[in-house]
């Protein structure tokens, strides 16, 4: 906001960085949500399908395919030859803001219907255990209630920081006070640290992954135990 791109070269490469950031965020959080869906929706296979090799190469075709979105400007989706064409993004066009504005809003109606058949999966997932054992199962409930506040508390998250910056793209142009801009995509960049914070206090296998990272070890409390609704 304080510094002025020194040519337009530059200007290009900065809206080119920010859109390709923004999009992994975006595509990372749909792919965690999407992974989700398939571990409980295919449980007794999802461990032999989604190996290490599959998920590095799932990641890199989304990274290639967030640059390829920040190539955007560099052809030809900027307004430096018509500054009334501007929008809030500039240099990105009015017309192209507001398609990249509606593709991530059908972005999150997607992420939403795949937590909507998470909760259903689970919800049956806890229904059946409670009819094989002929009794309300406690744990099985608490986990299940765990997980599915797990998975509000996320897309909440995620729709407060992204939802004002996507509907603001659509309905002001360049003549709006850049600060607004800013002041609103300061919570969508922030979405991306907040994410992991919670997936590291309430995902039982990232906080195995991060013991291991920092220390070398796995504490006594994490026993082995199956896949359940609240590790999702």
């Amino acid at each position: 906001y304080l510094l002025r791109p020194p040519s337009e070269a530059a200007e290009l490469a900065a809206a080119g960085l920010l859109l390709a950031a923004f999009s992994a965020s975006v595509c990372s959080l749909l792919a965690i949500t999407v992974d989700r869906y398939l571990s409980l929706y295919n449980a007794l296979t999802y461990h032999s399908e989604r190996t290490l090799g599959f998920t590095c190469a799932m990641v890199l075709l989304m990274w290639l395919l967030c640059l390829g979105v920040g190539l955007l400007p560099l052809l030809g989706w900027n307004c430096l030859r018509d500054q009334s064409a501007c929008s809030i993004l500039r240099p990105v066009t009015k017309d192209n803001a507001a398609v990249l504005a509606v593709t991530f809003l059908l972005l999150f109606a997607l992420m939403m219907q795949l937590y909507l058949q998470i909760c259903k999966i689970a919800f049956r997932h806890a229904q059946q255990i409670a009819v094989q054992h002929q009794f309300i199962a406690t744990a099985q409930a608490t986990s299940t209630r765990k997980g599915l506040s797990t998975l509000s508390l996320i897309l909440g998250t995620f729709a407060l920081c992204w939802i004002p910056f996507a509907i603001y793209s659509l309905v002001a142009d360049s003549s709006y006070p850049a600060v607004y801009t800013y002041s609103l995509a300061l919570p969508a960049t922030c979405n991306s640290l907040i994410n992991p914070i919670i997936y590291a206090f309430r995902n039982p296998d990232i906080q195995k992954s991060l013991w291991l990272a920092c220390c070398g070890c796995i504490p006594s409390t994490f026993s082995s135990r199956p896949r359940t609704s609240s590790d999702v």
